[in-house]
């Protein structure tokens, strides 16, 4: 059940976060209530599992390779963010993802929140992400994602902007 999309989007309030945080290779380690009512899984169906599991196919590998580079880096990343409940449904988030780290400053795991985005930032991104999603929709993955990893770099600069995060925040929330 978990591969179907149905179409529907589901939406949160404005004035909720969606938490979670994760070990360094992704498991879910913590899921706040927010994060359990819309993704439809109960605690004990998240807790252990890969991050991923809540990945729509919408959703560009090249963000998720952005994301995955900065953050095992030690950066913190803005992105926006398309997920699948376990129904099929989606739900558009706008995530800040930072790196936990020990008294020595080794990445122990990571630290997302989510927020609800303003619809005008879902419609420019998600057509940024569609044209993202069809370079990635090769027989060559690997040349697949690599193209689309430059082709969003390319985007983002010939808005004027410096990086994907400052693309990210100038769409606002």
């Amino acid at each position: 059940m978990d591969r179907i999309v149905t179409g529907t989007e589901r939406t949160f309030p404005t004035d909720e976060i969606i938490v979670s945080k994760t070990d360094t290779t992704g498991r879910i380690i913590y899921a706040n209530d927010v994060f359990i009512d819309i993704s439809g899984y109960r605690p004990e169906e998240v807790l252990g599992q890969p991050h991923s599991m809540i990945r729509h196919p919408d959703m560009p590998r090249a963000v998720f390779k952005l994301l995955w580079d900065r953050i095992s880096q030690g950066h913190e990343v803005f992105a926006y963010v398309v997920n699948r409940s376990k129904n099929g449904d989606h739900y558009w988030v706008l995530a800040h993802v930072t790196p936990s780290v020990d008294a020595e400053g080794k990445i122990i795991g990571y630290h997302s929140c989510r927020r609800a985005p303003k619809r005008s930032a879902v419609d420019t991104i998600s057509a940024l992400y569609a044209r993202l999603r069809q370079v990635e929709s090769t027989d060559d993955r690997k040349a697949g994602l690599e193209k689309s990893s430059a082709m969003l770099l390319e985007a983002v600069t010939a808005l004027g902007f410096s990086s994907y995060d400052r693309f990210v925040l100038s769409l606002g929330r």
